[in-house]
């Protein structure tokens, strides 16, 4: 049963974002997500949180609802994305990121391990590649490279809030690290 709710999920998501492609270097969105929902799964993290972190773009990004989700995969699956699904888009850039960065602060501790793994692929795939780019991927985002390093530190900020030393997760540790990387890149180096 498990096994064939995360197969469906992986179907799903596949067909929901198969034309779509990453910003920058055009691959195909879906190993986006698929990437998240990996970290997650070597994370021994449970089945649910890794269909959710398959599912997280489907809503802001495709025809699909929350309705939909939830028939599919259940209640659980269905509250996890909508924890991590921004305003509309066609509320500003800053105003979506600064709500997220506020709503992020009391997600359940599960939902913090799907933000982090989904923040760890962005900020992987941005200094991979401003590395083959430079300055120039910027032309592809909303938001300057100065304003994308705010998001990701509110962000990280965000998540950790509140947490004991016990609570941290490895994941929370990668996020840290990817972010230092970032915030201490020098695009003119590449």
């Amino acid at each position: 049963m498990i096994r064939n709710k995360l197969m469906r999920a992986i179907t799903y998501a596949a067909n929901k974002h198969k034309d779509q492609v990453r910003k920058v270097d055009e691959t195909p969105f879906i190993a986006h997500p698929y990437r998240v929902a990996m970290l997650l799964k070597e994370h021994n993290c449970e089945t649910d949180i890794v269909i959710a972190a398959l599912l997280h773009d489907t809503v802001e990004d495709t025809d699909c609802t929350f309705e939909e989700l939830e028939h599919l995969f259940g209640k659980d699956v269905k509250e996890y994305v909508d924890y991590v699904t921004e305003l509309d888009k066609k509320t500003s850039w800053k105003k979506r990121k600064e709500h997220s960065i506020q709503a992020f602060k009391t997600v359940p501790y599960d939902v913090k391990l799907l933000i982090a793994a989904d923040k760890i692929d962005n900020l992987q795939s941005m200094i991979d590649q401003e590395m083959v780019h430079g300055d120039a991927m910027w032309h592809s985002f909303v938001g300057t490279r100065e304003e994308q390093v705010w998001y990701y530190q509110e962000i990280f900020a965000s998540i950790i809030e509140n947490l004991e030393d016990e609570d941290w997760h490895p994941l929370f540790y990668l996020f840290q690290a990817l972010l230092e990387k970032f915030q201490e890149a020098d695009p003119s180096q590449y």
